[in-house]
């Protein structure tokens, strides 16, 4: 009986996104019906580009790693999400809710990173078509792809280590749907004021760096573009990067608004509300903005179904 109290009082219990009204219930089928039809869009555009040679480019692979990504990434939270409310059990264990939060800011800043190499490429491709073999070979993409996945799992793990090893002495109720670290701190008895300057320079480096950096090379993209005497090379070179542009800024804006404010700033709800958009909907769209816009992909999909 001590033991079973025991693990009752070191879990977490997440408030969840619904409230098992029959409103919710709707929004319910309709975040499976997103989740389905996410992991769907991921699993395709990852299978395209594996089995069509024509789409064994350095672009091409940055995009697959972008959908193996995603497709993790919502599975990371959606999952334990709809089991919570089909049991109506809002319990997660310590020790799950540590590896939630671990893997969750894992893939988040290397997705975060990953978009901003993406933009490099495109620069390189329309700026420097000339060097472009030369300064984005399959060495480079294993090479940025590694930095991206081992700088964020660092910062992921000194984020998560340091916050599980704080004393929870307040209510373990999470007003969220899943482990996400601002809303761990207001569980906290202690001051973590100056830890969330951390969180906030680490937001900074994640997040704004490669959302700036993204923005001064379509910056240059752009005006390199509009100088071109084709018209057909203008539009495909706007429509490509518009399409990654409309992407990361989605993700960049609301996780920026999630990772530099300081706690008291935050709304339960509104932290919510804008959760919703980089763990669900901007996987969702990722895989159709990449490829119903692009002709290179559809065309793979015409010859796999012939």
């Amino acid at each position: 009986m001590k033991m079973g109290n025991q693990s009752v009082e070191t879990d977490f219990i997440l408030s969840g996104l619904f409230q098992y009204g029959q409103m919710n219930i709707f929004l319910f089928v309709a975040i499976v019906i997103l989740f389905s039809v996410a992991l769907m869009g991921n699993i395709i555009l990852v299978l395209l580009i594996r089995l069509d040679t024509r789409l064994h480019t350095p672009m091409y692979f940055l995009l697959s790693q972008l959908s193996f990504i995603d497709m993790m990434y919502i599975s990371t939270t959606v999952p334990k999400m709809t089991t919570n409310f089909l049991t109506k059990s809002k319990n997660i264990t310590f020790l799950g809710c540590e590896i939630q939060a671990f893997v969750f800011l894992a893939l988040g800043g290397t997705e975060a990173l990953l978009l901003g190499f993406m933009s490099y490429d495109r620069y390189v491709a329309i700026c420097h078509p000339l060097h472009y073999p030369v300064l984005m070979n399959k060495k480079i993409c294993w090479f940025m792809v590694t930095c991206a996945w081992a700088s964020s799992s660092s910062n992921a793990l000194i984020h998560t280590l340091y916050v599980f090893q704080l004393p929870f002495c307040r209510s373990r109720v999470a007003n969220h749907f899943f482990c996400e670290v601002p809303s761990l701190l207001p569980l906290v008895c202690q001051d973590t004021s100056q830890y969330e300057h951390t969180v906030l320079l680490s937001g900074l480096i994640i997040l704004l760096l490669p959302f700036m950096a993204i923005l001064a090379s379509y910056a240059h993209v752009l005006t390199v573009v509009f100088q071109m005497s084709s018209g057909k090379g203008q539009k495909k070179a706007v429509s490509t990067c518009s399409s990654h542009l409309i992407v990361a800024s989605l993700f960049y804006v609301t996780g920026l608004s999630t990772y530099t404010r300081p706690h008291y700033l935050h709304s339960p709800e509104q932290d919510k509300a804008v959760a919703v958009f980089y763990t669900i909907i901007t996987p969702l769209l990722n895989p159709f903005i990449y490829s119903l816009r692009n002709k290179e992909v559809t065309g793979a999909m015409r010859r796999l179904l012939v």
